[in-house]
């Protein structure tokens, strides 16, 4: 087979894997009748590597494959907190490719094992700001391929359609009562994720405006309020998979309309929430989320408008059960959810979060 031939089915096998997962599922989370308003959580922990990171790495793997990147003996490596690696893992290992992730060795031992199951290697780094400089010195180490999910997220995933996260929250919601969502909220890891909806929803001229929730300690919101791209706050976030120390290349501060931060102790009483009302059990940047999007809600209420909101559903609590789901780990963390709990039970019977 020759190298064009390996890339051409590579990209059969990746594309194979997209037709035979079925599109995510949207649920609702309940709110009183009275209100007017629909929100709505986009799960993508359904997908088969459990985790929104799933569509971002096969996103990866193909801009790589079409750049003439990768080939049959490329090692691909990356720098990540979890979630993105484990889905490169499983990618990689469907294209029969060795895979090398430098994480911070604060990394949840459930991703780290899920890594390690797709057939992954991790390299562990004591300080989550050396990442970037570890995955670019092994890949020139071992002549490999960088993924850099924090420079191409935004790049690699098509703002147009063709199936991206955007395109298919807009087409599920189209027969739904507002089928326009009157908000958009998601946080922001590379801001891959944030980047496709705003392109998305300019490009389709619609009025939906885009929240993006930071965690404590990151730099997306001070770049978001100052302008600043360089900025940093060299300190790691408490809530995997988004909020980093520094602003990543993939974030796109203009396409944002608001901005906001949650505290770190609310994201893990929203998770708490959301299970004690839904069922669904999901990691804490699935908290962040929720409560930006009663934010949000709580602002529609004020001023006496109906429509609806989406947010997503990153990935499942159960990579979280040493973590966030622990109370003696909230308590070693300083992480207490009684407050923010008791506020979320008041804006869900008097539509009031804050005051």
């Amino acid at each position: 087979m020759t190298d064009r031939e390996w890339v051409a089915n590579a990209i059969r096998v990746l594309e194979a894997d997209a037709n035979r997962s079925a599109d995510t599922h949207l649920h609702v989370f309940p709110l009183p009748a009275s209100w007017g308003i629909d929100l709505y959580l986009k799960d993508e922990s359904v997908h088969p590597t459990g985790s929104l990171k799933h569509r971002l790495a096969r996103s990866l793997l193909l801009y790589g494959l079409v750049n003439g990147n990768i080939s049959a003996d490329t090692v691909l490596i990356e720098a990540s907190s979890g979630s993105t690696a484990v889905s490169e893992a499983y990618f990689a290992r469907m294209l029969g490719l060795e895979f090398v992730t430098v994480v911070p060795r604060k990394t949840s031992r459930e991703k780290v094992e899920l890594i390690e199951f797709y057939g992954g290697r991790c390299h562990f780094v004591d300080t989550p700001s050396a990442i970037y400089t570890e995955a670019e010195r092994l890949a020139a180490e071992c002549h490999g391929y960088y993924l850099d999910q924090f420079t191409y997220a935004e790049r690699a995933t098509d703002w147009r359609g063709n199936n991206n996260i955007a395109e298919s929250v807009f087409e599920q919601m189209r027969l739904e009562r507002y089928p326009v969502p009157e908000w958009i909220v998601v946080g922001a890891g590379t801001g891959g994720t944030s980047a496709t909806f705003g392109r998305y929803i300019r490009y389709r001229r619609y009025e939906t405006r885009l929240a993006v929730v930071d965690p404590e300690n990151s730099s997306f919101f001070g770049a978001w309020e100052t302008g600043a791209l360089d900025y940093a706050t060299g300190m790691p976030s408490r809530i995997e998979g988004i909020g980093r120390p520094r602003c990543e290349p993939s974030f796109l501060p203009h396409v944002i309309d608001d901005m906001f931060v949650v505290p770190d102790a609310a994201s893990m009483a929203a998770i708490r929430v959301l299970r004690e009302r839904t069922g669904h059990w999901a990691g804490g940047s699935t908290g962040t989320n929720l409560w930006g999007a009663f934010t949000v809600i709580e602002r529609m209420l004020r001023a006496g408008q109906r429509g609806s909101v989406v947010t997503l559903l990153c990935d499942g609590g159960e990579r979280y059960q040493h973590t966030y789901y622990d109370d003696a780990w909230l308590t070693e963390n300083g992480l207490h959810t009684a407050e923010y709990i008791a506020a979320m039970e008041n804006f869900l019977s008097t539509g009031r979060l804050s005051g």
